[in-house]
């Protein structure tokens, strides 16, 4: 025996206003649709906040109001679409992720206003079979005190941390009322088909388990629990109560939570009444003993907290799979799950599995009975909320991916607005060999292809391959012994171009040259643009440090007097004596050797790569080749304030054993703030940050964190970043899988005070333009020497190591 229900025959809703919703059985409702958390972004302290947060919302309600909270997971197709795809690796990560399924998750609130306010004594209701003629032509004045009490509450709940409660609209009302009672089928109307044995919509098949009574529950509930999954000796990785029911559970479910909010009162006198009775019969059965302990237990709660609220409620999964045995394996599975939570949940067939089935609907949920109902204190049933959902893609960023099945996700580490971040400067820590410059290849090439320009100072060749990927945009100009790099801080084209910004950027750049060696005042600045000036008018070409030095040489004796210079403001014997070093014959003259000066090439270049490795262990010339790039980076590339910019200091610590390479890096930092733009390190351990006044400056500047997996902790990362409880135990959550189908790193990332763990999955062609050394990087090179295509290179690397593959399992 089995009927089918047309959904347009008797359609549920009678009338819409915004997110009122009027429903067919006189049932008043406002719809919202919830923004949670992240899921693996709260602490157990954050759960305990988050139930103290409803509590203080619904507990005032009025007696009669009916909660319905609703989380609907799907199985869902990744849509690369809207991904960036103009590029070659761009159009390989659309590819690679395309079609991926996942659990997409919507979660939901009703409060409904029933227009039978007390609980329906029926045990199984169609709620079709009968639909009132004629509704009540107004809402009265308590409907009206009702939607106050909601609007109260749900401006409550957005006052507070971590959740967005958003109106629905009626397209969205009507959407989701056909999709239900579609089964979720998509690109079809289709009815249901509702059998004793069976309850089939389109192509789907359904089920049902609920939690209806208090026998269900075990000893205690919780606001959360620990993560067995993530957890490890020494800390506690923790998640909400029923998470194992959310994005977690496979396959397509809906987790229902129906609250009813009862007269307190009332629940007194009939728990007196009840614990009278099972006292007479306490000693008859070992479960009567443990129902007057509860029962006793209750009312105990009820007389001492006057805050306290007695609900009926009920936790119920509704299922469906494609495949009938599908819902076997479902059953299986949830009982599974109920049985770590020590609840023994029920399960409807027949015509109760129909009953489940229709009244989860919110607008008819009115119509479960009181022998689907437990009895429990508000406190105890708001224990079984779903507190978190999807990771959340920002609308602009650096592509990750999601702890649960890689799903890209889009993170805005730049914050244009300053939302969560005042300054952008970025940190990646990472032992060797866990992959700390794949993850900067990964984050800089992002950032090129939307347009910022990127200065990369590397001490260890871990970028000319993916540079070379765009040929016309990038330069890599390396150091190598007794040479200069071509930048020639003082060339001007045109003198009579002249302007005090560039003055200003020249002086700084003599002042760091010169004054390492001393203290510099403003006097001796302001001295050194009156010198640079008529330098600047009397020769008109040819500028240059050797010019410079025998310009002021020559004239020496009457310089400062016709400049109207205090000779106590500026000693310029001393002043030729330290930078006699850099010119003539002078031990360091090479850095400074006037031939092509190349940095007017650096203007129309995007990515520009300074290959410093040989010059990493002498302390003058790593400190002079900064202050030489630093100058280019400020006449080149950053003259446009309003463009982005990056600068990324890779294999840092090696550039911080010197002091002063240390004092030079902080000038980088304090020219950031005159830019739009940021400045990156790349470290082993921040322990290789020396604790002092300058390191302190870098990090309270830095405000963008990457940490990937460190066997030997994070405890010296927590203390300098001041870094929280929960902070810690996502670090030591970290595992990643380099041996699996979908190889991945897992990296923590905190943007502000937003943080959370995140993987990095690539396609083949990013993993091959971001390998920094070993034999496939060798391979990749060897096929780049022949063509000097890097994009063919790496097609033809990936061409012969899929051919191999397909050998070497040919049985």
């Amino acid at each position: 025996m089995k009927s089918t229900m047309n959904l347009h025959e008797k359609y549920p809703i009678v009338d819409v206003d915004q997110n009122r919703i009027l429903a067919n059985n006189g049932n008043l409702a406002y719809a919202y649709r919830l923004e949670l958390p992240e899921i693996h972004s709260l602490s157990e302290e954050d759960f305990e906040e988050l139930h103290g947060l409803w509590l203080q919302a619904f507990k005032s309600l009025p007696v009669g109001t009916l909660i319905h909270k609703q989380d609907i997971y799907r199985k869902t197709a990744f849509d690369a679409s809207s991904l960036p795809n103009n590029t070659f690796l761009a159009k390989a990560t659309c590819r690679h992720f395309q079609d991926r399924e996942h659990l997409s998750h919507e979660s939901l609130l009703f409060f409904i206003w029933p227009k039978n306010k007390t609980v329906n004594s029926s045990s199984l209701v169609n709620p079709f079979a009968y639909i009132p003629k004629k509704l009540t032509e107004t809402l009265g004045e308590k409907a009206e005190q009702f939607a106050k009490a909601v609007r109260d509450a749900v401006g409550f709940l957005n006052n507070g941390p971590h959740l967005s409660v958003i109106p629905f609209n009626q397209a969205s009302i009507i959407g989701y009322t056909d999709a239900y009672f579609n089964g979720f089928n998509e690109g079809f109307d289709t009815d249901m088909v509702l059998g004793k044995d069976r309850v089939q919509i389109g192509d789907y098949w359904f089920g049902a388990m609920a939690v209806n009574n208090e026998g269900c529950f075990g000893d205690m509930v919780k606001t959360s629990r620990p993560n067995e999954k993530y957890n490890t000796d020494g800390f506690l990785f923790h998640q909400g109560f029923i998470d194992g029911l959310g994005l977690t559970f496979p396959g397509n479910h809906i987790v229902n939570q129906i609250i009813h909010l009862d007269d307190r009162h009332k629940w007194r006198k009939l728990l007196e009444k009840r614990l009278e009775e099972l006292s007479k019969s306490s000693n008859f059965g070992s479960q009567n003993k443990v129902l007057y302990d509860r029962v006793s237990d209750t009312l105990a709660q009820i007389n001492n907290d006057e805050y306290s609220r007695i609900v009926r409620g009920q936790l119920n999964v509704v299922f469906w799979s494609k495949e009938e045995k599908g819902l076997d394996y479902t059953v299986s599975e949830l009982i599974a799950r109920f049985k770590e939570l020590d609840i023994q949940a029920y399960y409807p067939q027949g015509q109760a599995r129909i009953h489940y089935l229709l009244n989860n609907y919110p607008l008819f949920s009115s119509n479960f009975s009181d022998s689907d109902l437990y009895v429990t204190d508000l406190k105890h049933a708001l224990c079984l909320m779903l507190n978190t959902t999807n990771y959340r893609s920002d609308n602009e960023g650096i592509l990750f991916n999601d702890r649960l099945d890689n799903i890209p996700v889009l993170k805005d580490v730049w914050d244009e607005g300053k939302k969560r971040i005042k300054a952008r400067n970025f940190a990646i820590f990472a032992p060797t060999g866990e992959g700390k410059s794949f993850l900067a290849n990964n984050i800089l090439r992002q950032y090129f292809e939307q347009g910022v320009r990127l200065v990369i100072i590397d001490l260890g060749g871990s970028y000319a391959k993916f540079a070379q990927l765009y040929p016309d945009q990038h330069i890599i100009l390396k150091y190598e012994q007794g040479k200069n790099l071509g930048i020639n801080p003082f060339y001007i084209a045109d003198s009579h171009n002249i302007t005090p910004d560039w003055l200003e950027d020249l002086t700084e750049f003599l002042i760091e040259l010169y004054g390492s060696h001393q203290k510099v005042n403003k006097a001796q600045e302001v001295a050194l643009k009156k010198i640079l000036h008529r330098y600047y008018g009397t020769i008109q070409e040819g500028h240059c440090l050797d010019g410079l030095y025998a310009f002021i040489e020559e004239n020496q004796d009457s310089l400062l007097q016709e400049l109207g210079i205090d000779p106590s403001y500026f000693n310029l014997t001393h002043f030729l004596h330290i930078l006699s070093e850099y010119v003539g014959n002078g031990l360091y003259s090479f850095l400074f050797k006037v031939g092509e000066d190349k940095s007017h090439r650096l203007e129309d270049k995007r990515l520009i790569v300074f290959e410093l490795d040989e010059v990493r262990d002498n302390r003058e010339v790593l400190s002079v080749m900064l202050k030489l790039i630093k100058s280019a980076i400020q006449r080149t590339i950053w003259r446009n304030r309003s463009e982005r910019g990056i600068i990324l200091f890779d294999e840092f610590a090696k550039q911080l054993k010197f002091d002063n390479v240390l004092e030079s890096v902080e000038f980088y930092y304090q020219a950031i703030r005159k830019q739009n733009g940021a400045i990156g390190i790349v470290l082993q351990s921040i322990n290789q940050l020396p604790e002092n006044h300058t390191s302190a400056t870098i990090l309270e500047n830095t405000q963008v964190i990457y940490s990937l997996r460190n066997e030997k902790g994070y405890e010296a990362l927590k203390q300098r970043l001041n870094l929280s409880a929960h902070d810690l135990n996502q670090l030591r959550s970290i595992k990643n899988d380099l041996k699996g189908e979908r190889k991945y790193t897992e990296i923590f990332i905190k943007i502000g005070s937003e943080s959370n763990i995140y993987r990095l999955e690539v396609p083949p062609e990013a993993y091959a333009a971001y390998l920094t050394d070993g034999t496939e990087n060798e391979a990749i090179m060897a096929l780049y020497e022949k063509s000097h295509d890097m994009e063919q290179a790496i097609k033809e690397f990936i061409a012969t190591t899929q051919k191999s593959t397909i050998q070497n399992h040919r049985p």
